[in-house]
């Protein structure tokens, strides 16, 4: 008998259960738009957070909400940017996939280190810390946050110096934010010509501590005939979308620091 009494109040209390997440599940049901699934599927699935939202579930939430435009994932780029306009049955206003590249051509032969650095290994952590591993402030200290910090295993150090594979590159800016010089750029991935140096100091100042650093002569100024370079602070500083990659700032630089090394 006690066992058929309690066999009786686990089924009725079940029962019950089941009805209370029933009629709860109707009281407090909450619209989904099938399209917000839909966009989630189409992202790349990242979550890296280089669109500005805290990753893909959020980013579709906001482009079904009309809060982040179909083309708003950089890492995806055109080819999802379609996919989510025709889910969403907007002009996807394709833009020009973007790439990373390192402006520093501070490598071991151009510049020098202050000595055997024994230390952490992580650049953000050296930089918070006042060290500075080579002579040029403004260099790339090569202790590869940028390179930890890639998804997609595009960076590499070659010779004290980051570089960026542009064919493995998908923009999503991580290394951006690593970096703690502020050396590491997103361009249009058609933008050849680039500045590789970011040392505001004055000519003499550069060339002490690198060779290949840009001394604020203007000769890459005076050539451009389209108004697509200029001097902030003593170094040069490309505006692309005035930039037709003619090349000629490029044949005049003296130390050679602007360069096509994107053009692979």
């Amino acid at each position: 008998m006690i066992i058929l009494i309690t066999t009786i109040m686990i089924v009725v209390i079940g029962i019950v259960v089941g009805v209370g997440l029933v009629f709860a599940g109707k009281k407090f049901f909450v619209p989904v738009d099938e399209r917000e699934a839909a966009v989630r599927e189409v992202l790349p699935g990242n979550n890296c957070g280089a669109c500005g939202f805290a990753g893909c579930d959020a980013m579709a939430a906001a482009i079904v909400a009309g809060d982040a435009p179909v083309n708003g994932c950089p890492v995806g780029g055109a080819p999802v940017a379609e996919k989510i306009g025709g889910i969403m049955g907007k002009d996807a206003q394709i833009l020009e996939r973007q790439v990373a590249f390192v402006r520093c051509k501070g490598t071991c032969a151009n510049t020098k280190k202050q000595g055997n650095y024994v230390g952490v290994t992580d650049c953000r952590t050296a930089a918070f810390s006042g060290v500075n591993v080579g002579e040029c402030d403004y260099g790339c200290m090569g202790l590869g946050s940028c390179v930890n910090v890639c998804p997609q295993h595009a960076i590499t150090l070659v010779d004290g110096v980051a570089q960026v594979d542009p064919r493995k590159c998908v923009a999503c800016g991580l290394c951006v934010k690593a970096c703690p010089k502020g050396l590491i750029e997103l361009i249009p991935e058609s933008k050849h010509v680039v500045v590789q140096c970011r040392n505001k100091d004055k000519g003499p100042l550069v060339k002490k501590v690198c060779s290949a650093g840009c001394i604020g002569c203007t000769l890459c100024v005076k050539q451009c005939e389209h108004d697509a370079i200029h001097m902030e602070g003593n170094v040069a500083k490309i505006n692309y979308e005035n930039c037709t990659q003619c090349g000629k700032c490029a044949e005049k630089c003296p130390s050679k620091v602007i360069t096509r090394p994107l053009a692979q």
